[in-house]
């Protein structure tokens, strides 16, 4: 099934109906994408590793909400069906770089090219003393009583990638499944998206039973306006369905000129103020798979650019996070 063809079917279909459809067709064809990504596996760069210290200062309490560990390799060996293969940017450089840039807490993402594999983020959170949170890798090979034992080593979600240089689409019947069995534990899901393709999946994200992270501001591109309908539809559900909440992150993919990135400002503007309560802040660190590397102390003193309100600071950087992801004061 071409990609085109998937979405017009997430566009009509509904429930069962949507998964099976959607299953026979976008499962196949990502299956066969990695089986060509397997035979040549490219290597991304490494973050810049001179943190710049940043001039805005965060408030105490801040939380990074979308940032990854890679490694030690040899500790925490990748799929050998990832897309790309990064240098290790392991725990020690994980806590010098928000120590360098004024970061108190952390949700550590589990990157796709570790598969189901969530040890690297279980492990980091429990050597935290209770200032690191998680989202998952999960599908039907996780068994219940796995999923119990994430939730209580401090994993509050778990994520889908629906991006094209990720393998495309996810199996929607595992999707769906996953769906039904994480909202018993309280979780959210992670969705990341092309922008091209969030059009095509307003009913999906309607009928979620549970609350639901669009990562990096949808993947809109500034060269295409405030006016593109890829985030005239993010803005409309983040102001209309109190289930969505919006990564504030990636500002160097959704930028069209380069560092450091003030021409996404706008609309992580628009969105704070759309959805104050449910907006969430990240560096994105390591930063897989940019055209450009951003300097993480760029990104911090882009904040006071989203907004220049103290209060909405505040909520962005501290208070939705601790509300979300369920950290102690």
């Amino acid at each position: 099934m071409k990609r085109r063809d998937a979405l017009q079917h997430i566009t009509a279909l509904t429930g069962a109906t949507l998964a099976g459809a959607v299953t026979a067709g976008c499962a196949a064809t990502a299956g066969a994408g990695m089986d060509a990504v397997k035979k040549d596996i490219p290597s991304i760069p490494a973050p810049d590793p001179d943190t710049r210290v940043p001039k805005f200062k965060a408030p105490g309490g801040s939380c990074d909400t979308h940032c990854h560990i890679f490694g030690p390799a040899s500790r925490y060996p990748y799929s050998p069906k990832r897309s790309y293969t990064p240098p290790d940017s392991g725990l020690e450089a994980f806590r010098a770089l928000h120590e360098k840039i004024g970061i108190e807490r952390a949700v550590i993402v589990n990157a796709s090219l570790y598969g189901n594999d969530n040890r690297v983020v279980v492990d980091a959170i429990a050597q935290s003393k209770g200032r690191y949170r998680g989202i998952a890798n999960v599908d039907d090979s996780v068994s219940d009583s796995e999923l119990l034992a994430l939730d209580r080593g401090g994993i509050r979600g778990c994520r889908f990638n629906f991006v094209k240089h990720l393998g495309g689409f996810p199996d929607m019947a595992v999707f769906d499944r996953t769906m039904s069995r994480i909202a018993k534990l309280g979780w959210h899901v992670d969705l990341h998206f092309d922008a091209i393709d969030l059009p095509a999946f307003g009913a999906l994200l309607d009928r979620l039973p549970i609350p639901y992270i669009i990562d990096h501001m949808g993947r809109v591109e500034a060269k295409d306006g405030l006016e593109q309908k890829p985030f005239q539809i993010l803005l409309d559900l983040a102001r209309r369905d109190k289930k969505c909440y919006v990564k504030i992150s990636g500002a160097e993919r959704v930028s069209s000129v380069g560092a450091p990135f003030a021409d996404a400002a706008p609309f992580a503007t628009r969105l704070i103020e759309a959805a104050p309560d449910r907006v969430l802040w990240g560096t994105d660190w390591p930063h897989p798979n940019v055209k450009t590397m951003p300097n993480d102390g760029d990104l911090v003193d882009l904040i006071p650019l989203y907004s220049p309100d103290p209060s909405l600071q505040r909520k962005l950087l501290v208070d939705n996070a601790m509300r979300l992801y369920q950290f102690e004061s």
